[in-house]
């Protein structure tokens, strides 16, 4: 699958405008559930604000603000190719003011799997409407160079659930992968993957192999 472009980390930027306060809030997140937690989090956090504008391309998915969903748009590249789904809201600033130009940062940047909020404590002075999109561009596009641009490779999870006997062994042949994992020691040990798309089944037949088929994998 083709390597896309996302951010590295979380990360706010923030300046003002005219009295009034942005924060431009940006993170990378892997299907829309976790683009909406986020933009949750950020509304609760933040709620207080004036506005806290959403705007995200992520992997299509089941969503609940399709209402205001601005559109799909398929990838490039192979047949795999994920599709992107598209959303934004100008949540409650002039139509087409907000929403939108944060999410033509994103197209610009042609970054993905990425979610920003832009929050905007009003200041007391009326910014227009080519005021408000510059600012809420501008929050984005600093945003994501706070965050830091990153070319990254499809990736997939999986866990492995093994007994303790078998643990060290499972340890052994992810960390030889040189992937990311966490480990959870309970009545058994479950290790949660984050493997590249075109390693994984190899991955996976190497820990049954390893453990003659005695590991859980999902």
């Amino acid at each position: 699958m083709e390597p896309y472009r996302t951010v590295a980390d979380r990360a706010t930027a923030e300046f003002e405008v005219r009295g009034s306060r942005f924060l431009g809030h940006v993170a990378p997140v892997d299907a829309v559930p976790a683009a909406e937690s986020f933009v949750e989090a950020v509304e609760a956090e933040f709620d207080d604000a004036t506005h806290n504008v959403p705007a995200y391309r992520v992997p299509a998915g089941d969503r609940s603000r399709s209402p205001a969903d601005v559109g799909a748009r398929g990838g490039t590249g192979d047949a795999a190719e994920v599709m992107l789904r598209e959303y934004a809201s100008d949540d409650g600033e002039p139509t087409g003011s907000a929403g939108k130009p944060a999410l033509n940062v994103l197209q610009q940047r042609d970054v993905e799997r990425v979610v920003a909020v832009v929050t905007r404590y009003y200041g007391g002075t009326n910014l227009g409407v080519g005021g408000l999109a510059r600012a809420y561009s501008r929050a984005v596009k600093e945003g994501l160079d706070a965050a830091g641009v990153v070319e990254e490779v499809p990736h997939e999870r999986f866990s492995v659930t093994a007994e303790y006997d078998d643990s060290g062994t499972v340890r052994g042949v992810v960390e030889s992968a040189g992937v990311e994992f966490d480990a959870d020691y309970g009545a058994e040990v479950t290790f949660a993957v984050r493997v590249p798309v075109e390693e994984a089944d190899d991955l996976r037949d190497r820990l049954r192999s390893a453990t003659s088929g005695r590991v859980d994998v999902e």
